[in-house]
Parts: C-alpha cells; sequence; structure tokens
C-alpha cells in the first residue's frame, strides 16, 4: 500500500530519507526552502509543494527532517506551516534531532490542533537511510509509534518505541553521547596508530569481533587514515547534539566529564572553521606541525 507521505526539509538526511521513501512506492510531496533540492526529488518521482501547508494538506504523514526546535516550530505553526494545512489526525513523524522538552511543547501544541506526533529521531545518517538500515527511536503513544512505522519501515531496519512523546530525543542525545566519545577514540586511536609506525589500515580486521571493534571503527579507521573527508554528517550538528546532552545532563545532575571533552573538541574545530566537515575531519584535531592540512 502506497503511503501519502509530505517531506519538511530536503537536506543532507532529508533528501536521504526522501529518496528512499519514493523508491520505496511512496506517494511522496515535498517541500524545502531551496528549490533545487526540492527537484532533486521530484527527479526521483516526488512532488514539489509550494509550502509546508500545501504539502500537509494532500498527505496523512508529516515527516520533518530539520535542524533546531525553532525551526521544526516555525515549519509547523508559522504562516503557511504544516499546521494551517494538515487535516485533523495527520500524524507528524519528527526524525529531526532536537530538545526533548521542546518536543514535549510542540506535541502538545500540535494536539491542541487535532494532530498528533511522534519523535523519530534516527541513527545511521544518509548512507543507511538510502538502504533502509536506519535505526530509529520513537516517542508518543504506543497507537501513533506503530502507526507511524507504515511509513518509516521503509527507511528502517531498527525502530523501538522508547516511551512517551520525548523518549526518542532523550534515546537520541544518549545515541550521540556514544558516537561521539567513539568517533573522537577512533580518530586518536588511528593518530597515534599513524604515528607509532603501525599500518592503521589494517587495525579494524585485526580487531574484529573483539572488545574494541565497533561500526565506528570499521567505517571510519580506514576514513581516518585515507582522510576521505566526504561528507555524510557534519561536525556542528554533533556540537548541537552534545550540547543537549550536555543540558539534559545539567537538569538531571549527572556527571559527564568525557563527555564535556568531546563536546570541547567539536566547538574546537567548528571555531576553526570546520563545522561543516564530516566527522572524519577530527582527524584535524590531531594535526601536528608536520601533518598534512586539511584538503
Amino acid at each position: 500500500m502506497s503511503n501519502r507521505v509530505a517531506l519538511i526539509g530536503a537536506g543532507a538526511m532529508g533528501s536521504a530519507i526522501g529518496t528512499r521513501l519514493a523508491e520505496t512506492g511512496n506517494h511522496l510531496v515535498v517541500f524545502d526552502l531551496d528549490p533545487e533540492k526540492v527537484q532533486a526529488l521530484v527527479d526521483k518521482g516526488a512532488k514539489a509543494a509550494a509550502t509546508a501547508a500545501d504539502a500537509a494538506s494532500t498527505t496523512d504523514y508529516v515527516i520533518l527532517s530539520l535542524n533546531s526546535p525553532a525551526i521544526v516550530r516555525r515549519a509547523v505553526f508559522g504562516e503557511a506551516g504544516v499546521a494551517a494545512g494538515a487535516k485533523p489526525g495527520t500524524l507528524i513523524i519528527d526524525m529531526s534531532s532536537i530538545d526533548p522538552d521542546a518536543t514535549k511543547q510542540l506535541a502538545a501544541d500540535a494536539s491542541e490542533r487535532d494532530l498528533r506526533w511522534v519523535d523519530s529521531p534516527l541513527s545511521g545518517g544518509a548512507p543507511k537511510a538510502l538502504v533502509g538500515q536506519l535505526t530509529l527511536m520513537a516517542g508518543g503513544t504506543a497507537e501513533d509509534v506503530a502507526d507511524a512505522h507504515a511509513v518509516l519501515q521503509h527507511v528502517a531496519s531498527n525502530y523501538t518505541h522508547m516511551g512517551p512523546v520525548g523518549s526518542g530525543q532523550t534515546t537520541k542525545l544518549i545515541n550521540q553521547v556514544l558516537c561521539g566519545l567513539g568517533f573522537l577514540a577512533v580518530a586518536e586511536a588511528t593518530q597515534l596508530a599513524l604515528d607509532a609506525g603501525v599500518d592503521a589500515a589494517k587495525i579494524p580486521q585485526a580487531l574484529k569481533g573483539g572488545r574494541a571493534d565497533s561500526a565506528i571503527l570499521q567505517e571510519y579507521m580506514p576514513r581516518f587514515v585515507a582522510k576521505d573527508y566526504r561528507r555524510t554528517g557534519r561536525i556542528d550538528n554533533m556540537v548541537k547534539d552534545l550540547n543537549g546532552a550536555q543540558d539534559l545532563a545539567r537538569r538531571t545532575n549527572t556527571a559527564m566529564p568525557l563527555t564535556a571533552i568531546c563536546a570541547e573538541v567539536h566547538r574546537m574545530l567548528t571555531a576553526a572553521g570546520l563545522g561543516g566537515e564530516d566527522q572524519a575531519a577530527l582527524m584535524e584535531f590531531f594535526r601536528g606541525p608536520n601533518k598534512e592540512n586539511l584538503q
């Protein structure tokens, strides 16, 4: 059965989600402020909408892939936003990574307009979205989370209901703590291997299946070695997520010393102009005077 889905936000992640939904037979309507991003999905079978309200008016599900609570609020409740066009009962699936408390308020405001809300942030990035293998952590009522799965099953191989609205976003913050620390640890270990004269390209295979193994080790150590900085994510987005984790830690009085260090490294790289680069550019933090510049 073809689902009628509106996609609001066609950046790197939204584009991958939209591509997969179009390829798996869903009726996709897309809105983004950048016409070129919209056109790229139109070329793959989507239909363009003039506004978010127009996109929502002909669909049963609205997927949001945006960068901040303020942008999400504007896209949903602003002029010509989703709420202005969506019919009662429309399910909004927010795949953005934003603050759990902001999510709870957005969901409450949506409920007042007879709109349903599921927060379903993701892990796996654009490459996993394109092959339908995202990991999704969902927050909302059991009924709404099950309904959202009718669409999300096309982009995800692991879909877990974590609890009420906001629980998905909280889980995503925990995910980002683990990922941020993992990226930094693998980058640091890569540089040590290079400086010590070990063939770092062989390390992922050598450690495969051991306690030090991880998806980040297997994917990113070869990229760190090769200085493969092609963009599948952004360092400044990790800053946003680690900031969110630290905000949550302050509210819960949770000590997170390693996260603090990791966040500072990401902030330093962002301040140095590398915020738009992929996590692979973490190697630049370890670049001394005798090491190559970012290419």
